[in-house]
């Protein structure tokens, strides 16, 4: 895959980062609105799924699980009551927070434990954590009607993680969507078109017989292309910006498009 590096400390700071912002997204918003990327949640329910993410996966790196640990066994889990109000869901949002970037700094890079991947370690869980925050930051906004943007190099590692898991979805869940993701020899070309010096802001993803390869690189040949600012390629990819938005451009097949982000999913 694509893998563009970021440091494990980097990771760990954006944990807070993240929530920091997702919480001033949170703050005088209606919780009870609903989330148009994430149909089936308020913005409650949110920053719920997120603050419980968040403890789960520190419960896994804090005690070096060996095996998925329930939901029920995490410490405070299912977050404050809501009669309690947004004070409480906001200080439970930042304490969980804090401890999860503290147990991965105190794990350190590679420390091995349970994780759902490729990669059993606490590598996995601080980039996982980092992109799941980064990217429910966005749906919060969206559903708050407050600006969205997302650093670069952030943005460029959520499009190679989403990537790999869709790979490793193909490999290891047959029956999936993402296992139609292969043959035919179609290309998939992304193109930010604001990447600074330094940021490879583009992927060639390229359907073979046994799925796909994706390599940094650039084409003016792609079966379809995507373009638009980084932060909004990535929106997009996630589909969490529609195609016909004016942020981005598609070239070409829209329909391969199409038929690539409706199976590129997993869980």
């Amino acid at each position: 895959m694509t893998q563009r590096d970021l440091s494990y400390d980097r990771y760990c700071d954006e944990v807070t980062v993240q929530t920091g912002l997702l919480r001033q997204a949170l703050a005088g918003a209606d919780l009870q609105a609903r989330v148009p990327t994430c149909p089936e949640w308020t913005l409650r329910d949110l920053a719920v799924h997120v603050g419980g993410a968040t403890r789960w996966m520190n419960e896994i790196v804090r005690t070096r699980a060996s095996a998925e640990v329930p939901d029920e066994a995490v410490p405070e889990f299912v977050g404050p009551p809501a009669e309690d109000g947004p004070g409480a869901l906001d200080a439970w949002l930042a304490e969980g927070a804090e401890a999860a970037a503290e147990a991965l700094r105190e794990a350190g890079p590679g420390r091995k434990m349970w994780t759902w991947s490729w990669e059993q370690s606490s590598s996995f869980w601080a980039r996982r954590l980092t992109q799941e925050l980064l990217v429910h930051r966005a749906d919060a906004c969206i559903a708050a009607g407050v600006p969205f943007a997302a650093d670069a190099e952030l943005a460029v590692d959520a499009v190679d993680e989403w990537l790999e898991i869709v790979a490793y979805v193909q490999r290891v869940q047959p029956a999936d969507p993402a296992g139609e993701l292969r043959g035919g020899g179609r290309t998939l070309h992304l193109h930010a078109t604001d990447a600074a010096p330094g940021v490879c802001g583009e992927w060639l993803i390229e359907l073979t017989d046994d799925g796909f390869v994706v390599r940094p690189e650039h084409t003016d040949g792609a079966t379809v292309e995507l373009r638009g600012p980084m932060t909004e390629l990535m929106l997009a990819f996630y589909r969490r910006l529609p195609l016909t938005s004016d942020e981005v451009e598609v070239r070409g097949d829209r329909s391969f498009l199409e038929f690539w982000l409706e199976r590129a999913t997993f869980g």
